[in-house]
């Protein structure tokens, strides 16, 4: 078994006398590890994937195995738990507390999770080291957004799930989160997942599910993820 697998998963939901699909049928698999993307346009489902897998919503029909076990069948209380233990996120907008330094905002994955990284080191680890009792008002957005991956890492998640976590970024800045992000997967072992509209990503990833219209429209495997230094656009960056 892979270590995910969503497996004809369906979310519904009702809208006045509307039903939308947001997933039809969802199948793909992931092994732990790999750096995956899932890309679409706005409206193809991919956040929903997302959600679901961050236990942050519920599928209707299907199953959504995790590590061996699924999630689809867990009850809130569960899904608390799961959200809290296993799964690290990353938003486009940072979500930082503004009153509290780089460092505290670290240290809340240390209070929710046993056994979670050093603060410190987890800052260290994505170039902050000098900036840990800085304010977010006191950083620009590239170092926000990397205080965010720390404390997310910093839980030492299963999962990783990032929500266009370059989206607010300019061009350079969005290669630095991305190069940590590739990172972590490749030298810690961590599983990503990043959502994204923009398809010039597709060549750094392990593997890339390709969304549309609520559905999965194919799935590549890319055997030799091009590394992020190398990736060279500017047109399409942020659109």
């Amino acid at each position: 078994m892979a270590y995910i697998e969503m497996k004809n998963s369906y979310k519904r939901y009702q809208v006045g006398d509307t039903e939308i699909i947001a997933n039809n049928d969802v199948n793909f698999e992931i092994e732990k590890g790999e750096l995956v993307i899932i890309l679409g346009a706005s409206g193809a489902g991919k956040s929903t994937v997302l959600n679901i897998l961050g236990g942050m919503d519920t599928n209707d029909d299907g199953h959504v195995f995790v590590d061996g076990v699924d999630i689809s069948a867990f009850d809130e209380k569960q899904l608390t738990y799961y959200r809290r233990d296993d799964v690290g996120f990353v938003f486009q907008f940072y979500n930082l507390v503004p009153n509290l330094t780089a460092k505290e905002n670290v240290e809340l994955a240390a209070e929710i999770v046993k056994d979670a990284q050093d603060a410190e080191e987890a800052l260290k680890a994505v170039g902050l080291g000098h900036r840990m009792n800085n304010f977010p008002s006191q950083l620009s957005g590239g170092e926000q957004q990397r205080v965010s991956i720390a404390r997310a890492v910093a839980k030492n998640p299963k999962l990783l799930l990032c929500d266009e976590p370059t989206g607010a970024l300019d061009y350079h800045t969005g290669k630095q989160v991305l190069q940590i992000l590739q990172d972590m997967s490749r030298n810690q072992g961590a599983t990503v997942i990043i959502v994204t509209h923009n398809s010039a990503l597709a060549p750094i990833a392990d593997r890339v599910i390709y969304m549309h219209d609520a559905r999965v429209k194919k799935i590549e495997c890319n055997p030799n993820p091009q590394d992020i230094q190398t990736l060279e656009y500017e047109k399409g960056w942020g659109q």
